[in-house]
């Protein structure tokens, strides 16, 4: 069964055990993301989520491939940056640990493991299904979806383009970029499993009219960015407060993503297409300005309903999503 409310795994700060544990507790789907976390860390959390809930969770995984990339464009932006006064790292390719953290998960036996950037490969269907536990792939086109049928996905998360955060495409271009209502449609007539919808979920308006179009279930992001359990920084959490256009963007991880739009991002509009490498390019800028509170240095990943997220319990999010 899939619960109606799940909570999007937002990698990079937000995600927490304790944000997982409550949306679980509460009838959701927790969500322990695993994407930038060191194997170890990632065990620990999930420990740590499986203490304070019995609930349902799941783990998300990066499904990343090396691909070519312009190596001149990735070092001109590098210059470019340092050129700015930023302190840049050096870029470089890495699947993000991504045997070692399915390894974790399946130790650690979630309820759903999750992929995003790429189909799920065959070894963690063959793995996840042995133990039991269900795959779902995000997927943003018709495409996607049917590369994720096609290698034994369980369920499909179709991510509509107002969502909040990298986008979830398998291929890093701006044809996927299909609203999320229309997105459902296109899928439910392409392919024959259960849809979960994510973007611009954020009350219960949103949420029906999702349902409406054939998702069984909602997941959502932003409107858990403001959370008590969540571990949105400072700076992030006062521009969510504030509120503001939001656009997608390649200029601080070299792969596209929606966030509130900053000087940063308006000061960069042709970043390379080169994911990791832009991401780590610009690791060290965006944490020296996260220290110093500097919300118009860092990635502020948002959807478009930013205007909707509150202060409050996660459970209280999950109950004004719930059907």
């Amino acid at each position: 069964m899939i619960p109606p409310v799940v909570l999007a795994p937002l990698a990079g700060g937000p995600s927490t055990p304790e944000l997982a544990a409550a949306v679980a507790s509460a009838g959701g789907l927790g969500f322990v993301a695993a994407g930038y976390l060191a194997p170890d860390e990632l065990a620990r959390r999930l420990a740590r989520a499986r203490e304070l809930s019995d609930g349902p969770l799941g783990v998300n995984l990066f499904v990343l491939e090396a691909q070519p990339v312009d190596d001149d464009a990735v070092a001109a932006y590098a210059r470019l940056l340092a050129a700015e006064g930023h302190e840049v790292g050096e870029p470089r390719f890495d699947d993000d640990h991504f045997a070692e953290k399915l390894a974790v998960a399946l130790d650690a036996g979630v309820d759903v493991i999750s992929t995003t950037f790429g189909p799920p490969p065959a070894n963690l269907v063959e793995a996840a299904h042995a133990a039991k536990i269900a795959v779902w792939a995000t997927v943003a086109s018709v495409d996607d979806a049917k590369r994720a049928v096609a290698s034994r996905a369980d369920v499909l998360v179709a991510q509509g383009s107002e969502a909040g955060g990298h986008r979830a495409s398998f291929d890093d271009t701006d044809e996927h970029d299909t609203p999320l209502l229309e997105l459902l449609s296109a899928l439910r007539d392409a392919v024959d499993l259960p849809l979960v919808a994510s973007g611009a979920i954020a009350d219960r308006t949103t949420a029906a009219a999702a349902l409406a179009a054939g998702a069984v279930a909602v997941q959502a992001g932003t409107a858990f960015l403001l959370c008590h359990e969540a571990g949105t920084s400072a700076p992030h959490r006062e521009a969510v407060t504030r509120g503001g256009p939001t656009r997608i963007t390649r200029a601080f991880t070299g792969r596209r993503a929606r966030g509130i739009v900053n000087t940063f991002m308006r000061d960069h509009p042709d970043a390379p297409s080169a994911y990791p490498q832009i991401h780590y390019v610009t690791a060290p800028l965006r944490a020296a300005a996260r220290a110093a509170g500097d919300a118009e240095q860092i990635n502020l990943w948002a959807g478009t309903r930013v205007d909707l997220a509150r202060e409050r319990a996660a459970a209280d999010v999950v109950a004004g999503l719930r059907p």
